[in-house]
């Protein structure tokens, strides 16, 4: 053999035996979803599933049950990509009930039919260098739920992004102690929702661009009330994203333009916060009572009480316009068409609780202290708004802070 029949022997080799190494990749993760599955199914305690690197495509739910100490890990936030674009069976990304000490990080899930990763009846949880997104321009066809820890017992979510969800982007319901710290959550409906949730702590987040940045509800008709909630050190910006929540959902009926906002739930401290240009309003405190007279649970307290409000920084721009598709646009913009109050109470109050001066007693009080001069309102919305005031005089008082979560 000539050095050119060499030299061409040895050249088609090594192609051939790239194209078979190339190939052989491929076929390893054809069906990756049968194969992480399965290894979900056969996790022993203290398993560590790693999913490499790479964009890969799903059909189905993934679903963990049962399973002790197992953490999944991808090879980074944006290395692996889990994508279920073309969902045909199921609804979540990753549906994982009856667990305990989990750890989910490094990677990211987009563009579910449902949830992007709910997790339910788990003790102990880690959600760390997380992204659950929607690719698409944000609408209501979208996933309803980013992050959906529900009825857990210790979730920490740490460093995690949540993009386009339908109803919340970082999302925690009937649970118990939790931290949210360090997340970012934009062009959700809500950013970030602590829902009939017992010891939260939500700190250094970045909510922007979404309908409404931070959310503490409490709903009727479910297990638990919440309270005990702390949002602190936290950036509610620019948050007047229109709302493309699926009609009857509840934050439906939150105006866009919404920095903060306490719906019905009880002890909750705001501070040290920067809430800034959120077009309708800073932070709003509101009884059930004021977007749904009517509930069917004999065991819902609609009112909100113990809500300590103080030491945050909160603006809106002076030729900003409060969205006049809602009811709450219209009224503040009819009431102050020129310096719009920053903070609003609605006035509903439990009439089952001794109150003084237009507010409730400690330790039931709503207390707004000093928040960089922000305005604030007591709407008198039982009597049809008609006594309105601006005089905090009544509210101005203190309550005891709440202790920080310990995990």
């Amino acid at each position: 053999m000539n050095f050119r029949n060499l030299f061409l022997a040895i050249f088609v080799c090594s192609f051939a035996a790239c194209s078979q190494k190339t190939e052989q990749k491929i076929t390893d993760w054809q069906d990756i979803e049968k194969d992480i599955q399965t290894k979900l199914i056969m996790a022993e305690d203290g398993a560590v599933i790693e999913l490499p690197a790479g964009n890969y495509k799903f059909k189905g739910s993934l679903s963990l049950e049962g399973k002790h100490n197992v953490t999944i890990k991808g090879a980074g936030l944006d290395k692996t990509i889990l994508s279920w674009a073309g969902q045909t069976e199921g609804a979540e990304g990753f549906k994982v009930e009856n667990c305990s000490n989990l750890v989910f990080s490094d990677f990211t899930i987009q563009d579910t039919k449902g949830d992007g990763i709910k997790t339910q009846k788990i003790k102990r949880i880690t959600f760390q260098n997380m992204k659950v997104e929607w690719t698409p321009e944000p609408n209501e066809k979208n996933g309803a739920y980013g992050f959906y820890p529900v009825d857990c017992d210790s979730v920490l979510m740490d460093n995690c992004i949540a993009i386009g969800a339908s109803d919340a982007g970082i999302y925690v319901g009937q649970s118990r102690d939790i931290i949210v710290k360090n997340c970012e959550a934009y062009h959700n409906v809500a950013g970030i929702e602590i829902e009939n949730c017992i010891r939260a702590d939500v700190f250094n987040n970045y909510a922007h661009e979404n309908t409404g940045g931070l959310l503490v509800f409490d709903m009727p008709g479910l297990t638990q009330s919440g309270s005990k909630v702390r949002l602190h050190h936290n950036r509610s910006i620019d948050n007047s994203h229109r709302n493309f929540a699926p009609k009857g959902n509840i934050v439906g009926e939150v105006p866009p333009g919404t920095g903060v906002m306490i719906l019905a739930t009880k002890e909750v401290e705001i501070y040290e916060n920067d809430i800034e240009k959120n077009n309708t309003i800073g932070i709003a405190i509101v009884s059930y009572k004021l977007v749904q007279q009517s509930h069917g649970d004999s065991t819902f307290n609609p009112y909100p009480k113990a809500i300590y409000v103080h030491d945050n920084r909160i603006s809106i721009s002076t030729f900003s316009t409060p969205s006049l598709d809602y009811d709450l646009g219209k009224l503040l913009l009819y009431k102050f068409p020129i310096g719009r109050p920053y903070i609003v109470f609605d006035g509903y109050m439990d009439p089952s609780i001794e109150t003084k001066n237009g507010n409730y007693v400690a330790p039931y009080s709503i207390c707004i202290g000093d928040n960089g001069g922000a305005k604030f309102a007591a709407m008198d919305a039982p009597n049809e708004f008609k006594n309105m005031t601006t005089d905090r005089t009544n509210f101005d008082c203190t309550l005891t802070n709440l202790t920080p979560v310990n995990l």
